[in-house]
């Protein structure tokens, strides 16, 4: 069973990987935006108090986060693997996964990171588009949709995000390196890290994922 946390820093291509590990592998890709939209859209307790707390412009707080998460990987597609993304983002979060994890069953057993040098990551993002509707992730430069400007998947018109600017970007960077990065060394102890060079090409990293995944 593939129970995956994909990990690497914004523009490193988490998103074009994971549609197609998902698909090869029959495994749902989650990521924590989906989990928040479909759990305030659901009228659930858990997802009215994520939506009250957002509404008001706070942070949901690491216990919401694990319950959701929680909440999802307890649904039925989940019971052969999961790909999560966009979580955990902190070692308290990685802390109280893990003892969920230990206590459910449902803990990762493979943590896929793919690292990128910043100025590369810097100039992928600039030339970033976005599907507003299933969030599908594209390139100008290297990962063009083939109709310029429309979703493959599903035909939305294409967005650049707010935050895909180098200023903006620059900060994410910094904050991912403070909070996130030190998820590295906690997931190399447990001995489930697998680290990728994501400045070779889409199809380069695709073989030697597949790779891997398969033997697991």
């Amino acid at each position: 069973m593939l129970n995956i946390i994909l990990m690497g820093p914004p523009g490193a291509g988490k998103g074009t990987h994971a549609v197609w590990i998902a698909k090869d592998f029959n495994i749902p890709h989650i990521s924590t935006g989906d989990m928040f939209r479909e759990a305030m859209s659901s009228g659930s307790e858990l997802g009215n108090k994520i939506k009250d707390v957002i509404n008001a412009g706070g942070l949901v707080s690491d216990d919401l986060t694990c319950a959701l998460v929680k909440e999802r990987l307890s649904k039925p597609d989940c019971a052969n693997g999961y790909l999560l993304d966009g979580f955990p983002r902190t070692i308290p979060q990685a802390e109280a996964f893990a003892k969920m994890g230990d206590e459910l069953g449902i803990g990762a057993n493979l943590v896929l990171n793919i690292s990128c040098p910043d100025e590369v990551l810097i100039s992928r993002i600039a030339g970033r588009r976005v599907c507003p509707h299933c969030g599908a992730s594209f390139n100008v430069n290297t990962a063009k949709p083939k109709v310029e400007g429309i979703c493959d998947e599903c035909g939305t018109a294409l967005i650049q995000r707010k935050d895909d600017n180098e200023a903006s970007f620059k900060v994410r960077l910094e904050n991912y390196y403070k909070s996130t990065a030190p998820l590295l060394d906690f997931y190399q102890e447990k001995g489930i890290l697998a680290t990728f060079d994501g400045n070779v090409d889409a199809a380069s990293l695709k073989v030697e994922l597949t790779t891997l995944l398969k033997v697991r």
